[in-house]
This record gives C-alpha cells, sequence and structure tokens, in this order.
C-alpha cells in the first residue's frame, strides 16, 4: 500500500506542481518536508526520494541547468551536493560563495528552476574525493586544532564556517520556499570512528553532536540524516537522526541496519548508491557495467527504498581540487583530474550506455512522468596548436623572493597550500652518496647544478636518490602537492612540501635552505626566456588557437610527461603520463570565438613539444606505468 502513495504522491510531485514552469512561478511557496511513520512525507503526502548526486564546484557554471536537465531526464526528482568548506573559506577571514562556481545559492536556485529537490551535504567534513575533504589547509597551522575531533579551536572553526553557510542557504529550505528538503550531519563519521580507535568513544560522540548543535543553531531545520555503511552505524548513527546506508545493495540488511537504530520503521535510504567508482593515477580506470546498476535500481524502486546516484555526473577536479587515498601499498593514492566516475553523465554531460538502462528503470516504475534527454553539448576539435614561446621554469625565480631556513619549511609554514615550492640549497664542499628525502609530500624531480639527476615519488614509495654534488654546486628539488588526502586515519596528517630533515647518507642537510613558492594559483607572469630550455628541465610552453565557435571539446597530453594546463586563465587541471587519464576537458563555455591562450607547465620535459593536439574523445582508460 505505501508503494502505491508513493506513486501517486510523486506523481502529483513530479509531474504536476513540481515541474520547472510552475516551481520557477511559485518558487517562494512554503512547503513541508519531514519524516513520519515510517516515510518521508511532502506536505503530509509520503514520497520516495530519486536523487542523484552531482557537485556545483566540478562544473563550470553556465553547464548548471544542462547538467540538472540530465539528472531529470534520468527519472531524478532530486539533486545532491557536498558543500565543500575550503571553496568557499579561501583564506583565514575571507569567504566567497558569489563567483563563478561557487555561487552556492546560485546552483540550489537552478535545481529548483529545474523542478528538483535539493540534499545538501555541509560536512564539514565531505570526502569525495576533494583536497583534504573540504577542510581548508591552512587549519593545519593552528597548533590548538585536532581536525575532525572534540577540539575546541577546531569546534570554533566549524562553527563559523557552519554560520557564513547557513547565511547563504538556509533561505532556501522547502520550509522557505526553497528546494532543500534535507540536510546531513557531518559525513561518513561512523567509518572514521573504527579507524580512529584510538580516541575515547565519549570524544567522538562529542564531537559528532556538537556538530549537530551546530546546524540546529545556525538554522538549519532538516530534516537531518548521517551517510555511513551499514555495518558502521555504532560509531555513525546519532539519536533522532536518520541513518542512511552507503553502498547497500541488499534490501533486508538495509531495513535491519535502520530499524536497529531508527525506531524499527524506515524510511530507508541508501544515500550513496554507487554507479561506478572513483580512480587513482597510476592505476586502472574502474568501470562498473550497466545492467548491474539497472537491476540494482529495480530492486530499489520496487521496494520503495529511496536512494542517492553517488555520482549521477561526477564532473572535473579543476585546478588543484583533486584529493588522495592510501593504503597499505602506496603511501598516497592521488586522484586524477577527471571525476567521471564512470557515472550515467559523463564527465563532458553526455548520455551513457548506464544512463539509458537507469533511465528505463525509472520510465517503468518511478511512476510520474519524466522529460526527454536534454540535446548534447556540441564538441569539436582544433587544429594543432603551435607552442611559440618555451620558457625555463627557473627562470621564475627571479620574480620570487626565496624564504631563507635551517631546514626544509613545509607549504604550511610557508603559507602556501597548493602548487610546487623549489627547495634549493648551495655545497661548499662536494659530497656524494644516497639522498634521502623521507618527509616528501608528494612528488620531487631533483636536479644538480641545474641538470635533472632522477625522481622522488610518494605514490611508488620513492624517496631515494643517488645524488654526486661537486664544489660550489647547488642541490634543487621541485615538490608538488598531490592533492591532501580525503579519506580516513591520516586526514589528520596532511601537511605538504618536505616535512622531516634531508639527508645525504648519514648526514642531515641544515643550514641555507631557499624555499620559492609556485602556487599557480593563476596563470603566471611569463618574461621572454632568458634561453632554450634545456631536455629534463621544468618548462612553460605558450601557444594560441583561433576558434570560431566555442564547444567542448578535450586536450590530447598523450606524449607529455606531467604537468598543468591554463586555457585563458581557466586552470584545468594536472596530467600526468602514467594515465589512465590522458586527455584533459576543456568546456567550451570557457573558450571565446577567436583568440584562445594556452599555458603549460611541463615538469619533467624528456620530451620537448612544439604542438598541443585536441581530440572530440575523452582517454581515460589508458594506463602507461613506465612514463615516470
Amino acid at each position: 500500500m505505501r508503494f502505491f502513495q508513493y506513486a501517486l504522491t510523486l506523481a502529483l510531485v513530479g509531474g504536476l506542481g513540481f515541474g520547472s514552469t510552475t516551481l520557477h512561478a511559485q518558487k517562494r511557496a512554503k512547503h513541508t518536508f519531514q519524516i513520519e511513520k515510517g516515510a518521508f512525507l511532502y506536505d503530509q503526502k509520503p514520497i520516495q526520494i530519486h536523487s542523484g548526486e552531482m557537485h556545483y564546484a566540478r562544473i563550470p557554471k553556465p553547464y548548471w541547468h544542462h547538467r540538472l536537465r540530465m539528472l531529470k531526464a534520468m527519472g531524478l526528482n532530486t539533486v545532491a551536493t557536498y558543500v565543500f568548506w575550503n571553496y568557499h573559506n579561501t583564506a583565514p577571514g575571507v569567504w566567497d560563495f558569489t563567483t563563478g562556481n561557487r555561487d552556492l545559492a546560485g546552483f540550489i536556485k537552478a535545481a529548483q528552476d529545474e523542478g528538483l529537490f535539493v540534499i545538501l551535504r555541509p560536512g564539514p567534513y565531505a570526502c569525495a574525493e576533494w583536497e583534504f575533504g573540504g577542510y581548508p589547509w591552512w587549519l593545519q597551522k593552528n597548533e590548538e586544532i585536532v581536525m575532525r575531533a572534540n577540539s575546541p579551536a577546531f569546534l570554533d572553526s566549524c562553527r563559523v564556517y557552519i554560520q557564513h553557510l547557513a547565511d547563504e542557504v538556509k533561505s532556501l529550505q522547502v520550509s522557505e520556499g526553497g528546494p532543500i528538503i534535507m540536510v546531513q550531519v557531518e559525513n561518513e563519521f561512523g567509518s572514521y570512528v573504527a579507524q580512529r580507535k584510538d580516541v575515547p568513544m565519549a570524544e567522538h560522540r562529542a564531537y559528532y553532536r556538537a556538530i549537530k548543535t551546530m546546524l540546529d543553531e545556525a538554522g538549519f531545520r532538516g530534516p537531518f540524516f548521517t551517510s555511513d555503511g551499514s555495518w558502521l552505524f555504532e560509531g555513525g548513527a546519532m539519536e533522532g537522526v536518520l541513518p542512511t546506508a552507503n553502498g547497500e545493495g541488499n534490501v533486508a540488511n538495509l531495513k535491519k541496519a535502520v530499524d536497529a537504530y531508527h525506531g524499527g520503521e524506515g524510511p530507508y535510504m541508501v544515500a550513496e548508491f554507487y554507479p561506478g567508482w572513483l580512480d587513482h593515477w597510476g592505476e586502472p580506470f574502474v568501470q562498473v557495467g550497466a545492467e548491474q546498476i539497472a537491476q540494482q535500481t529495480e530492486t530499489y524502486l520496487k521496494n520503495g527504498v529511496s536512494f542517492n546516484l553517488y555520482m549521477a555526473h561526477g564532473g572535473t577536479n579543476f585546478g588543484f581540487t583533486s584529493g588522495a587515498n592510501y593504503n597499505d601499498e602506496h603511501d598516497i593514492q592521488p586522484d586524477i583530474t577527471s571525476y567521471d566516475y564512470d557515472a550515467p553523465v559523463s564527465e563532458a554531460g553526455w548520455v551513457t550506455p548506464k544512463y539509458e538502462a537507469i533511465r528505463q528503470q525509472m520510465l517503468q516504475h518511478a511512476g510520474y512522468k519524466i522529460p526527454d534527454v536534454p540535446a548534447r553539448l556540441p564538441v569539436m576539435t582544433v587544429p594543432d596548436i603551435a607552442l611559440t614561446q618555451r620558457t625555463p621554469f627557473f627562470d621564475l625565480k627571479a620574480s620570487v623572493t626565496p624564504v631563507t631556513s635551517e631546514n626544509p619549511l613545509s607549504f604550511e609554514a610557508l603559507n602556501q597550500g597548493m602548487g610546487y615550492v623549489l627547495y634549493r640549497r648551495r655545497f661548499t664542499q662536494p659530497i656524494q652518496g644516497t639522498l634521502h628525502v623521507d618527509g616528501l609530500r608528494d612528488f620531487a624531480t631533483v636536479y644538480v647544478n641545474g641538470k635533472k639527476v632522477g625522481v622522488l615519488n610518494r605514490v611508488q614509495n620513492q624517496y631515494t636518490l643517488d645524488v654526486a654534488i661537486p664544489f660550489n654546486g647547488t642541490l634543487e628539488l621541485l615538490v608538488e602537492n598531490l592533492g591532501r588526502i580525503n579519506y580516513g586515519a591520516q586526514i589528520t596528517e596532511n601537511r605538504k612540501g618536505i616535512i622531516a630533515p634531508v639527508r645525504i647518507n648519514d648526514y642531515e642537510i641544515t643550514g641555507g635552505w631557499e624555499m620559492y613558492g609556485f602556487p599557480f594559483a593563476s596563470v603566471p607572469t611569463l618574461a621572454k626566456p632568458t634561453q632554450e630550455p634545456k631536455s629534463g628541465a621544468p618548462v612553460l610552453y605558450t601557444g594560441t588557437f583561433e576558434a570560431s565557435e566555442t564547444s567542448d571539446t578535450f586536450l590530447d597530453m598523450r606524449g607529455w610527461g606531467k604537468g598543468i594546463v591554463f586555457v585563458n586563465g581557466h586552470h584545468l587541471g594536472r596530467y600526468w603520463g602514467i594515465g589512465p587519464q590522458q586527455t584533459l576537458y576543456l568546456p567550451g563555455c570557457w573558450l571565446k570565438k577567436g583568440r584562445n591562450e594556452v599555458v603549460i607547465f611541463e615538469q619533467l620535459n624528456e620530451t620537448p613539444q612544439s604542438v598541443l593536439k585536441t581530440t572530440a574523445q575523452p582517454i581515460l582508460t589508458d594506463l602507461r606505468l613506465t612514463t615516470e
């Protein structure tokens, strides 16, 4: 009987009262959304949530409406999004909720325009394969702060963030006429509790409850929910808050777990239903079959289980926003730039076989009208782009004032969050032997007197290298932050750069260290090159191209080594020849009719380049482990 009630209500919500035109005209009309009698109730009528996750920060703002329409045409009635604290709190005391992709309220309103409910996942911890799980890097500079813990200094910082967020979006809750129907408390905290058994459970619970209290006091009205694996509810469930089960495909297990912690009557929801999975540099691209996902979708629909596809559309980790994992084999597993996730809607917003399979299930079982699929955005290729200027990276040192220290300093100590730091030291006496950089975070190219002698790489646990430094010679290490860890117990250990003494053989190298910061938050200013770059030395390539249209394309980085790309000032993210990703997505909305500029920072430069190629298809599954 409850399923038929859902179907009737969803027909009203999805087909009549919550269509985009009607909703836009009445978007300030107040509604209710609550959990009662084992059901989600919208204006006192039971509904089932069919949600898809997509993150405003990973999609160019001009494409928000297109991607939201894609979700609706797949048959979904809700969009879920994390909020990334560090994306809005860009420096201590500096907040941005309005510029470009940071316009969170604009994204929520766009969802409402398209007839979608919104589930808000504010953290303050997000995970999401995002840099530091959403935490601002500079929190680590405060020695009183204990991350993700019942630490007064940390909780004070969380409170400031939550209040700023509430000021931006609390008026967009359904009770105020907006589309936000539910708010998550923290994120996957049960998983963290299971990994941090060194912390008393009472302390974990005090922290967890403090976050819920902050959300209440800031003006969020809920309903609230938590999100964890069903086997982790002991640490992740919270009294009076709906527990939802991530990745739970067994309906009986789902109901048993929820009933044990929420009154024995539901509602039942899988807040992260995985149609794909995350991907790391140097590891195979993960793919999940469409038939498998369609069958699981049908199971949820037939059993009245609400769900949120994570991800329905992944998008892109533009700039330095990608995070990292770790395991017993790799000290760090940095995430690739593409967040395609093998999701139903591809990175560039395309329909996939998985999309069609889910849509067919929704057409059969959703119980409301589903619109036609939007037309695919056009794609183009560009004639080979001539790279007309090659500037040696070391030329940039002239514009940077170095910091000197007895020992190498971390990025955080240098007040730098992302990018690169060049560590330099001159030797008055010759020395040779094994260079040990046990505190490397994360990737370094090593030079002696300006000549590359090797690479150190935390991904592959390479911390030593043989060197021979002559009289009056210089040792330089260009160190890259590959993204702070976003999941697991090591999230509290996320300093970058060189965080421990450097040794040659058994001798600690102290005194006279110079550090040059290159955050590359924007396109570097390039003067006329002083000389032609040497093979193996880092270089910045510049080129321009003419475009008669502004369609999407993909930069073909096969044959390149490792680095980052800017187009018209937009930081497209990292590339790395080891794969599996070999292309970078270039949204057409960031191009201009006429002249466009490309700047590429190539760190390895083993094969000097003269042109940059494009392609109409992404290449995300080409693993090449022979490249550094």
